[in-house]
């Protein structure tokens, strides 16, 4: 389970260095991908294999599950980490997230995230807010 937030750094080569919490799980492979809110979803390939056979049942009838498959799997892409605990994030993912050298990496359960540090910050200080004031229930049957 991913869980926390770190402050690694985007080196010149498009690398971050995983948290060091992280690594264990993500030693096997990483597949990351667009997430929502324009941040980087990065899954161990094992927990992206999973996520893969429930897309699998999507039905190919539904242009919104289309649409939604279309822009996540397009997206993806294998890295394996170097001896260094190093992960390149591709290119168009970088560009995708906005992501210069301050990020913010996240612990989201079964998946971390990367993040832009501003696009973070302005993100978590708009969701407190929120957090704060649920009342209603958000995850059925948890709270």
């Amino acid at each position: 389970m991913f869980l926390g937030t770190y402050s690694p750094r985007l080196d010149e080569k498009g690398r971050i260095i995983l948290p060091a919490k992280f690594r264990d799980e993500l030693a096997g492979g990483v597949v990351m991908t667009r997430g929502q809110e324009n941040c980087i979803y990065v899954f161990s390939t094992r927990e992206f294999e999973n996520l893969h056979e429930k897309i699998r049942q999507a039905p190919v009838t539904s242009k919104q599950a289309r649409d939604y498959l279309r822009v996540f799997l397009s997206g993806a892409s294998a890295e394996t980490p170097d001896k260094q605990n190093r992960i390149t994030v591709p290119a168009p993912l970088r560009a995708y997230a906005g992501l210069d050298r301050e990020l913010v990496v996240i612990g989201a359960g079964t998946r971390a995230e990367i993040w832009n540090a501003d696009a973070w910050n302005a993100y978590l200080a708009e969701q407190e807010a929120a957090f704060s004031s649920t009342e209603e229930e958000v995850i059925p049957g948890l709270f």
